[in-house]
């Protein structure tokens, strides 16, 4: 039984995210990332950068001239963004498949490849397949970052439903998250009959953890902080408005990152994401009111 992590990025995964994300994603080194695999008993890793192989052949290289991490086997794959800003994750390829094509042509084009596909976050509010997912090889009905709750519930319920064969994610972006949600592979530790075992179903999650609230702030103030020139290029697009209220917020930002009051924030953004939700993935409302930017709707959701 091979304990592995399915879902997981490193600084590669920056500048590849997509023009309607942040460029800075992660700021996890190889280095970080290997040690923290052997750390957490690893037997297998796959590291799934947004849109890109990159880093992938440097990792390998890396882990074969350091002895320590000759344990841990890393294994290529990718998570990629549809047409629709949704993502599905992708195992095994060799070859990068384009990003920003619809989710058939992508799961096509992985099916070229003997590939393994999976639906991640199948719920969350913005970059979900939603009913979709059916379409993938496997399910992550569990998603370490979907700290508003309601994302994996429905989840839950839907896997249930569909019968599917599940899987958990630890969608790690900072160092610490790695190894946070395992899963047992039952198989041989080689890709051909790791990627086997998974569309067999021979595979079992072993542990499923949240990230903490201090791994959360973690990760968006590297966002924030290394994003200023995109904050200000997507607020004029989508909300010229409050050009002058977001700059504004982001210099005091700067200045008082370390205050409490941005805990007070947090839990605030908090109640409201998990209002938001509970409404969309239980009550009916509009699953994509986040995808068209639609502040209107979204703050009478939180209302």
């Amino acid at each position: 039984m091979l304990r592995t992590e399915l879902h997981c990025h490193n600084v590669f995964s920056n500048g590849h995210v997509g023009d309607l994300e942040p460029p800075f994603d992660c700021n996890v080194t190889v280095n970080e990332q290997l040690q923290k695999a052997l750390d957490s008993k690893l037997d297998v890793l796959f590291v799934t950068n947004h849109n890109t192989l990159d880093g992938f052949k440097q990792m390998t290289d890396y882990k074969n001239s350091h002895e320590k991490f000759s344990n841990v086997k890393v294994y290529p794959a990718v998570e990629i963004t549809t047409d629709k800003e949704a993502h599905v994750l992708v195992y095994g390829l060799q070859e990068e498949i384009k990003s920003s094509q619809s989710i058939d042509e992508i799961l096509d084009a992985a099916k070229s490849q003997d590939a393994v596909t999976i639906a991640p976050h199948p719920f969350s509010l913005i970059d979900a397949l939603r009913d979709d997912s059916l379409k993938c090889d496997l399910f992550e009905i569990f998603n370490s970052a979907n700290i508003d709750i309601y994302s994996n519930k429905k989840a839950e319920v839907f896997a249930k439903e569909h019968n599917l064969l599940t899987i958990a994610g630890s969608d790690s972006h900072v160092a610490s998250t790695i190894g946070r949600c395992t899963n047992l592979i039952n198989s041989e530790n080689n890709l051909d009959d790791i990627l086997y075992a998974m569309k067999k179903g021979k595979i079992s999650i072993e542990k499923m953890e949240y990230v903490t609230r201090r791994e959360v702030l973690e990760h968006l103030q590297y966002k924030i902080e290394n994003s200023k020139e995109y904050i200000d290029q997507y607020v004029k697009e989508f909300y010229p408005k409050y050009f002058r209220l977001f700059n504004s917020m982001y210099k005091f930002y700067m200045f008082t990152k370390n205050s409490f009051v941005w805990d007070v924030a947090f839990k605030l953004a908090l109640f409201g994401l998990r209002r938001i939700s509970y409404k969309i993935n239980f009550e009916g409302y509009d699953p994509y009111a986040f995808r068209t930017r639609d502040i209107p709707t979204i703050t009478k959701m939180v209302i």
